[in-house]
């Protein structure tokens, strides 16, 4: 019986993050953004208003203000931190700068700004990863950026 060995990782463009697995964890990251959003901007209240009878104003528009800004805390830190989502976590991606380091504060920051202030034009983007050696999207290419399998 002949002893099977793993595949080898070449180092090139496998080890980059194609379009459908980066689309994916956006989904599934999308999925989760909307369950909290709406927990922490509805459930909140609600939860307040089970007990109290009614929720106080301030703690509805601060529940809505909160859930506004979820979406922007949760990629910001996410990428500032480890570098990756929960989708991206779950599909084995990671993003960091070009040279291989973290994204760091600023950079993270920028990118989940731009990327939910503009996201029609942030997906589009992403059309240039089939187009790239490193897969990279229009956004990695303006930030420095780069997604890589984990």
């Amino acid at each position: 019986m002949t002893a099977t060995h793993p595949p080898v990782r070449r180092p090139g463009h496998d080890q980059y993050a194609g379009l459908v697995t980066r689309l994916l964890a956006l989904s599934a990251d999308a999925v989760m953004l909307l369950i909290a959003s709406v927990a922490v901007g509805f459930g909140v209240p609600a939860l307040w208003g089970s007990v109290e009878g009614s929720a106080p104003v301030w703690l509805k528009d601060g529940a809505h203000v909160a859930a506004g800004l979820l979406p922007l805390l949760y990629f910001w830190l996410s990428w500032c931190v480890p570098g990756q989502t929960l989708g991206g976590l779950v599909f084995g991606i990671v993003v960091r700068r070009t040279d291989g380091a973290p994204v760091g504060v600023v950079r993270a920051g920028t990118r989940a700004f731009l990327g939910l202030l503009f996201a029609p034009i942030w997906l589009a983007g992403m059309i240039v990863t089939v187009l790239d050696p490193r897969r990279r999207a229009a956004h990695d290419l303006l930030l420095g950026t780069v997604v890589r399998r984990v």
